[in-house]
């Protein structure tokens, strides 16, 4: 994704995209409500085989249990793939690292600047909702706090240090935020708990915060 430079552009990436429909807040409450219901489509046919064999023979007790264990991983597996869009990157140190989050520091608050030394994620309060941006993907608390959406959208040149791509990224949604979610990928969308138990230990304290900033 190229930098945006004023805020109200429309990304010039949205046209590359342009079978999707534009993101709103009426659209992103409708994604996530269409994942919760696949994930409960999921889930409950393997808890009511559970509960079926159970009632018809205590005796497979074993494979009951094992359909509980299918009920519980489906979701987590969803949950880890929304978590790896924020995972760690291998920091290049040197000049170049020092310089990019000098430049990193001067598009944020002290607050934001803080929690990215601690966490490597930048706080974004939006329309949508709370974001935090990392190097090649976002997270979106909305609803209050009772929702995390996780977006896979990464810059377009592999040599850039780590701060530069996710000030890249920080200007892209401030320029157009609707833009910036129509152009990711979500691959991800349920309860913040469940992202946060997948995302990395120093990643939680940003997951925290954005929850409780929503």
């Amino acid at each position: 994704m190229s930098p945006a430079a004023l805020a109200g552009e429309v990304l010039p990436e949205v046209a590359g995209v342009s079978w999707r429909a534009r993101m709103d807040a009426r659209r992103l409450h409708r994604l996530g409500r269409l994942w919760t219901l696949t994930t409960v489509a999921h889930v409950v046919p393997f808890l009511a085989a559970a509960i079926a064999l159970l009632a018809l023979e205590p005796l497979t007790a074993p494979v009951a249990l094992a359909c509980v264990a299918h009920a519980w991983i489906i979701p987590e597996l969803y949950a880890n793939r929304g978590a790896n869009v924020v995972r760690s990157h291998k920091r290049m140190g040197g000049p170049a690292e020092r310089t990019a989050l000098g430049l990193l520091g001067d598009l944020v608050g002290h607050d934001a600047r803080e929690l990215h030394a601690r966490t490597g994620l930048v706080l974004e309060r939006a329309t949508l909702g709370t974001w935090l941006v990392g190097e090649a993907g976002a997270l979106l608390v909305s609803d209050g706090g009772r929702r995390i959406s996780c977006w896979c959208v990464r810059v377009n040149d592999p040599q850039l240090p780590g701060p530069d791509r996710i000030a890249h990224l920080l200007l892209a949604l401030r320029a157009d935020e609707e833009g910036f979610a129509t152009v990711a990928n979500l691959a991800f969308s349920g309860a913040p708990w469940r992202v946060r138990r997948r995302v990395a230990r120093e990643m939680r304290p940003a997951v925290d915060a954005a929850v409780q900033a929503a």
